[in-house]
């Protein structure tokens, strides 16, 4: 599984689909569950970004 997730492919997926969702949830979502959608899925981005420079 490990192996699954650090292959590039996998990793621009989740860079790209959780920026996505990150930046279209607090105009979908309401309150503050749009707001923390919006932040986790930023800070999942964020990580596959960081291991997208990495590798």
């Amino acid at each position: 599984m490990k192996s699954l997730l650090a292959s590039r492919p996998v990793l621009w997926f989740l860079f790209l689909f959780n920026l996505v969702v990150a930046a279209v949830a607090p105009f979908v979502v309401d309150g503050a569950q749009g707001v923390l959608t919006a932040v986790g899925m930023g800070v999942v981005s964020l990580g596959a970004g960081v291991s997208l420079l990495r590798s």
